[in-house]
């Protein structure tokens, strides 16, 4: 594939879309989540469609004051990214919450999907 065909990946675009995920509601998510998504969490590993990742921000106001630190970004592929960042929000009962955060995106004819998303919690810094 000749470069005047590839898609480059905007790095503040991706980060306003990963700030969604962790603010936005199902509307949010059905919109940017791509068909199947494979997840990772401490207690949970799995593939999910659009619609049942969906229904996991049906709670609206889960996170505040989030901070995300980008620690690095790669482009595998020519509609393919993969980011990776730390964390640190408040959860909406107050408790502060960090972690090591993995996504990756696959680029279709209306933007940038999430396909991939992990994360594993770190120490939260006291309040």
């Amino acid at each position: 594939m000749s470069d005047s065909k590839r898609i480059m990946a905007n790095k503040a675009e991706l980060l306003e879309l990963e700030k969604g995920f962790w603010t936005g509601d199902t509307a949010y998510y059905a919109a940017n989540v791509d068909t199947e998504c494979l997840v990772a969490f401490p207690q949970m590993a799995q593939a999910m469609d659009n619609a049942d990742l969906a229904k996991t921000a049906a709670k609206p106001n889960r996170w505040r004051d989030l901070d995300i630190e980008l620690k690095g970004i790669i482009e595998p592929g020519s509609d393919i990214v993969m980011l990776t960042y730390e964390a640190r929000a408040t959860r909406e009962n107050g408790e502060p919450y960090a972690a090591l955060v993995s996504t990756g995106y696959v680029h279709r004819v209306n933007g940038w999907k999430m396909m991939f998303h992990a994360q594993t919690p770190i120490e939260a810094p006291p309040k």
